[in-house]
């Protein structure tokens, strides 16, 4: 039996990545929300799991909103977290984009991070809609496609991303739309 999963990526956020640990979303990034909320309705799925991060729980609550239920607060699909040690955030995560995870041998929290992330998308028991963020989302496509790259696609804000689950394996079925929205 396969299931339907449609990671979300979160709405513009108000403050950029290396700015503010947890900004919620801009004005844009809500009118983005309520555009998802549309999109995700139609796909009849009534199980979703958000990011504990505001910008993800505010671009949630427009469909929850309509959908009448709430998404499960989900620390496995939370952003990428920084390592010990990094001082500027946004070099850090500028860096790390450019390559490979195979460049991060020695990161091991980003190893478990991704780990984590890719047993709790395949362990979806049916339909589910996940409000994650931008590597996070790429993390599952290079799952899907076999593709070790940081950065594979660039989901737009609000992008919906479609996967199937069967037997255990991710299927990339949508990209969703592309986009230069800022990650940093």
């Amino acid at each position: 039996m396969s299931a339907r999963l449609f990671l979300v990526r979160h709405g513009e956020a108000a403050a950029a990545w290396g700015d503010d640990p947890d900004p919620g979303l801009s004005a844009l990034g809500r009118s983005q929300a309520e555009a998802a909320a549309e999109r995700l309705l139609a796909t009849g799925v009534t199980r979703a799991l958000t990011s504990p991060l505001l910008r993800c729980r505010e671009t949630a609550a427009p469909w929850e909103r309509r959908a009448g239920v709430g998404a499960l607060i989900e620390p496995a699909v939370a952003e990428i977290p920084t390592p010990a040690g990094v001082a500027d955030r946004k070099v850090w995560l500028r860096t790390l984009m450019a390559g490979a995870w195979p460049s991060q041998d020695d990161a091991p929290d980003l190893a478990a991070w991704r780990a984590r992330l890719v047993a709790t998308l395949r362990a979806q028991p049916g339909d589910t809609i996940v409000f994650t963020h931008f590597v996070a989302i790429n993390v599952a496509l290079g799952a899907a496609l076999g593709v070790e790259d940081v950065v594979v696609r660039q989901p737009a804000n609000a992008a919906i991303v479609a996967f199937e689950i069967e037997a255990g394996r991710l299927r990339l079925v949508e990209a969703g739309a592309q986009g230069a929205g800022a990650v940093l």
